[in-house]
């Protein structure tokens, strides 16, 4: 008999999995607390931008035209007890107000309130990035309040999802990573996954610990190595080095390789900066606090990229941003999203605009979001728009539409030609040949 899967929690996780699941083959109830969301969901629209999530979604949301039907809502807790032989919990799992360490109030309301509902056995999954030893603790939580009693098992599976990329890594993902305690986890979990498994993605076996230690560990590697090579950038400016030539040739050697070297105003949304925090707290926690300590610079380091954007924006106006007029190309953390989470971009647009500089902003895809955030920044409708005026021009989210845009299209609206490029990304001779002047951090000038 097919097994049949639950999903908890229907964000950006949770409503990515969920469709995945359906595409894989299986029947798949999706769980949310907000009802409007829920209602959303079922007409196959999604709350977020994430490239083909909606298409698959209308491809098997139950009632939609032509759909499998595989995929259905709900907000009971007792239906998804009754119907799931599998329970993914993909809720989120932020920062602490005021603190680095993880919230987990939201996973541990969902075990609470998935556990009474459990009469008969089942695999609960663990899909969110929690701090190590939780799962242990959830695992006994689990066995404490489930009618079913050790019939309940627990596994974790963290997620590696990258934003704007997201359908593609849940379908086809680099690797699987199941922590288990007993032959059941791994073996349903084979069942869950057979597909990618069977087209070559490595299923990786390990205890609950190493488990919940892989996603954290993974992503402070990562803003370890955006880390540095913007550190180099601060070098680099310091010697009149280039840090696009000096990536490059480091790059080539294939134990670093080009990946995350590119040097900009550094690393934000929902993930990368709050993991990195709680890691550190966790291993406070645990007496290891020592290990970690690099992780501190690492984060220093990136905030200190928004700042010396606003000192280079400052500088590029004369001094001082009273009645400078400041175009901001991005307000997402990244391209391909809708996020501003935690958004460099934004911050740093945030930051101008205290210090008294009317800033536009304009993004393909986070405008509402931002405005959300910052609802007494100005927004375009186009990045012409946004540089209407301007007497320099950030860009600070590399979309492609703004690498595509022509540098003689906006020079003939903005008030001086000065752009400033946060993520070089940008063709800094085209723009030079059309008269600007080009700066981009950790570059020389000319």
């Amino acid at each position: 008999m097919a097994l049949k899967i639950t999903v908890i929690g229907t964000g950006y996780l949770g409503a990515t999995h969920a469709a995945a699941m359906a595409e894989l083959g299986f029947e798949v109830l999706g769980l949310d607390a907000v009802p409007e969301k829920i209602e959303m969901l079922a007409r196959g629209r999604v709350p977020m931008y994430e490239p083909g999530l909606e298409e698959l979604l209308g491809k098997h949301v139950a009632g939609l035209p032509g759909s499998t039907g595989r995929l259905r809502f709900t907000t009971s807790w007792e239906e998804v007890g009754e119907f799931g032989d599998v329970h993914f919990i993909c809720v989120n799992t932020p920062q602490k107000h005021g603190e680095y360490a993880c919230d987990m109030s939201y996973v541990e309301a969902a075990v609470a309130s998935l556990a009474p509902v459990l009469h008969r056995p089942a695999l609960v999954v663990g899909k969110s990035t929690v701090p190590v030893g939780s799962a242990a603790r959830l695992t006994r939580t689990l066995t404490e309040l489930a009618p079913a009693g050790t019939g309940v098992e627990l596994a974790w599976n963290p997620e590696f999802l990258r934003e704007g990329f997201a359908v593609q890594d849940t379908l086809r993902p680099d690797r699987i990573v199941v922590g288990v305690e007993g032959e059941k986890g791994e073996k349903v979990l084979r069942e869950v996954y057979a597909k990618p498994i069977g087209e070559g993605t490595p299923f990786v076996v390990t205890d609950y610990p190493t488990a919940e230690l892989v996603k954290t560990a993974a992503n402070s590697f990562l803003a370890t190595k955006i880390s540095f090579i913007n550190a180099m950038a601060e070098v680099c400016e310091a010697a009149d080095g280039d840090v696009v030539k000096l990536a490059e040739a480091i790059g080539h050697d294939e134990r670093i390789g080009k990946k995350f070297l590119r040097a900009g105003i550094g690393f934000g949304g929902g993930c990368l900066p709050k993991d990195i925090r709680a890691f550190m707290a966790r291993a406070g926690e645990l007496g290891a606090d020592q290990a970690l300590t690099f992780l501190r610079e690492v984060d220093s380091i990136n905030m200190r990229r928004r700042g010396h954007m606003v000192e280079l924006a400052r500088e590029t106006v004369g001094g001082g941003f009273l009645g400078r007029r400041v175009a901001v190309l991005g307000a997402t953390f990244k391209p391909d999203s809708d996020d501003v989470r935690d958004s460099p971009a934004l911050n740093v647009a945030g930051q101008i605009h205290l210090q008294g500089g009317q800033v536009t902003v304009y993004d393909p895809k986070g405008m509402e979001n931002a405005r959300r955030l910052f609802p007494t920044l100005t927004y375009a409708e186009s990045a012409l728009e946004a540089c209407r005026g301007a007497h320099v021009v950030l860009h600070l989210t590399e979309w492609a539409e703004f690498r595509e845009l022509s540098p003689a299209a906006l020079a003939s609206v903005v008030a001086e030609a000065n752009i400033l490029d946060g993520r070089n990304a940008l063709d800094a001779a085209a723009w030079r040949t059309a008269g600007w002047t080009f700066r981009a951090m950790g570059r020389p000038q000319a």
